[in-house]
């Protein structure tokens, strides 16, 4: 006799491994949209312009990517270099770095 096996406590596993992956997909697009507004009324420069002025700073790393925070309005760039991570805090509205951390 084969026994039925029920179903629901697998998902609930799957959701429960893919939630935080979905969260941050959606935390970035909210960041994504932010910095879109912030960079259509002017009050910060577009990531194309950041990245522009940082990225031939950081020859011989890895760009890993942005991110963005709305509210200090400022840029994170992701590098990494030997190993190691490196981040490059930009000011959104002048195009300044503000802080290099690995």
């Amino acid at each position: 006799m084969l026994k039925k096996i029920s179903f629901l406590p697998l998902m609930a596993i799957a959701f429960s491994a893919l939630a935080p992956q979905m969260a941050s997909a959606a935390d970035r697009r909210g960041e994504q949209n932010d910095a879109r507004a912030q960079m259509m009324a002017g009050q910060v420069k577009s990531l194309r312009s950041i990245e522009n002025h940082i990225l031939p700073r950081m020859s011989g790393s890895q760009y890993l990517g942005p991110e963005f925070d709305p509210v200090a309005q400022v840029y994170r760039l992701k590098f990494i270099r030997d190993g190691r991570v490196i981040f490059v805090d930009v000011d959104g509205r002048t195009g300044a770095i503000l802080r290099q951390a690995r």
